[in-house]
């Protein structure tokens, strides 16, 4: 068990605008918009429903839910009108999350790692390739889950594109973080950031096919979104190279 806490922030340039933004943005969402998690009703008709991508169908209605295995029923899910595209949910749901917990997890994940890669590309590429991994993700999840009814929200997607992309840039860099019993040492990005990929490619292969969801996780859309940044962050790297090398050549 690895959990970050920190990594070093000694050689940024810049102040990180974007990710505060995206930070204020995600907070102010679950407080006021989703009443602290209370506010079903916003909550069914903002997120992603894999099902309604792939009909472009806004599903308006309750929707009994069935085992993938047995095929008995589990229970029902109560589905809003979506006052805008049903396509516009993989945006919308980016800045959503289903409670304090999933807030909090997100949040500390984007401030220790999404500083340094807006440092490294500048802000108005970091916030496109944030926004960008964010909707790769749910599509990776639309696409591995086509029948579901089931609501996908977060900013896992997004943000597991943002640890693809420090993980190419930035390796070596430190991280510090809680491992074992409580023990807070340093370890490199690769070591952290590499742990944590393992931990959703094992859990993601073995909920492949299963239509569900383990505990509530997308693991597909945290798998997409880490390719996503993998395989975009150099391409919006181009032009900026010379400073972030200069960066990395140091940790």
């Amino acid at each position: 068990m690895v959990f970050p806490i920190g990594d070093d922030n000694s050689d940024r340039r810049t102040t990180p605008y974007v990710n505060y933004l995206l930070l204020a943005l995600n907070i102010l969402v679950f407080v006021f918009f989703q009443g602290l998690g209370s506010n079903e009703r916003f909550t069914y008709a903002w997120a992603t429903v894999p099902q309604e991508i792939v009909t472009g169908t806004d599903i308006a209605r309750p929707v009994l839910v069935e085992d993938p295995i047995s095929g008995d029923p589990v229970g029902r899910i109560p589905l809003q009108p979506t006052p805008i595209s049903v396509y516009l949910t993989l945006l919308t749901s980016m800045f959503m999350h289903g409670g304090f917990a999933h807030l909090f997890g997100n949040m500390l994940y984007l401030w220790i790692f999404g500083d340094n890669l807006e440092d490294d590309l500048g802000h108005a590429r970091y916030a496109v390739f944030y926004i960008l991994c964010g909707v790769l993700a749910s599509l990776a999840h639309v696409l591995t889950n086509t029948s579901s009814f089931i609501p996908s929200l977060g900013a896992s997607g997004a943000i597991s594109g943002v640890l693809g992309g420090y993980i190419l840039q930035h390796p070596h860099r430190r991280v510090r973080a809680i491992v074992l019993r409580g023990f807070v040492t340093e370890i490199p990005a690769y070591a952290a950031i590499g742990l944590w990929f393992v931990f959703q490619l094992v859990s993601g292969l073995g909920m492949l096919g299963s239509g569900a969801q383990a505990g509530g996780v997308a693991y597909a859309a945290h798998i997409g979104g880490f390719l996503a940044g993998l395989a975009l962050i150099k391409i919006f790297a181009i032009g900026r190279g010379a400073a972030a090398t200069q960066r990395q050549s140091g940790r």
